[in-house]
């Protein structure tokens, strides 16, 4: 049975090791640890130059909520003739209304400016008031393909509601899990979810090789002496414990 495995990564040399790992698609964002953000133009084109598989760009201006200003989607519409214009497959993009509602006029908006990239909704779905009526509204803008973790923390939690959402959708578009998915958990999703795609990072966390660290100050709200990146040993080991059999 074939499968598609996409993994979410923010570097060019994550974006190798996933395409190495044998992953079929990668999603490409920046500060992965948020969420994702747009990636820059210099990492977007990089990487669309040197991979083989399909690169999926986010399109995500900032961090927090998805109700996004008139300015935000001038800036979203920009990033998205970018990415077009650097070889992207696919924009992924997500704006709802304060209601907590799809915004049919801002995600219409994106979905115009991607033509002829497909667009896929990501997990602001997940923060959605109803899924159900948030999916009839993607499927009539003619989303291609829905992120999601079926409103739970993870996607096996929120693997019931999945199951539901693909069989509403009804081939008409493609439902995608994603959120904490690993090699313990994947069969399962499969079994009860039904989905071929699955969404995934495979991170692991590194330390800085800096030997002088200041003691006095941080930059940031977390540690600045570590990052994440791509895994090849998680990654191999999700792609396997679904594949063989």
């Amino acid at each position: 049975m074939a499968y598609t495995f996409e993994v979410a990564v923010d570097s060019l040399d994550s974006a190798l090791a996933a395409q190495a790992c044998g992953a079929q698609r990668i999603e490409l964002c920046a500060d992965l640890p948020s969420g994702g953000l747009t990636a820059s133009p210099g990492l977007l084109e990089l990487v669309c130059q040197r991979l083989h598989i399909p690169v999926a760009a986010l399109i995500r201006p900032r961090r927090g909520d998805f109700l996004y200003s008139d300015a935000e989607i001038s800036v979203m519409r920009r990033d998205i003739e970018f990415a077009r214009q650097a070889g992207a497959s696919a924009v992924v993009i997500g704006c709802l209304t304060a209601d907590g509602s799809v915004d049919c006029e801002r995600t219409g908006q994106l979905i115009e400016a991607a033509q002829p990239l497909p667009a896929v909704f990501h997990r602001a779905f997940d923060m959605c008031r109803d899924p159900f009526p948030a999916l009839e509204t993607l499927a009539g803008l003619g989303i291609a393909r829905l992120l999601t973790s079926g409103q739970a923390a993870s996607a096996e939690g929120g693997a019931p509601l999945i199951a539901q959402l693909a069989q509403r959708a009804a081939g008409r578009l493609t439902i995608m899990p994603g959120g904490g998915i690993h090699a313990e958990n994947i069969r399962r999703i499969a079994q009860t979810t039904g989905a071929r795609e699955f969404h995934f990072s495979g991170r692991r966390q590194l330390q800085s090789r800096m030997m002088y660290r200041n003691p006095q100050l941080s930059l940031g709200n977390g540690d600045d002496y570590a990052r994440w990146e791509a895994s090849a040993t998680r990654i191999r080991a999700i792609i396997s414990a679904l594949t063989d059999a």
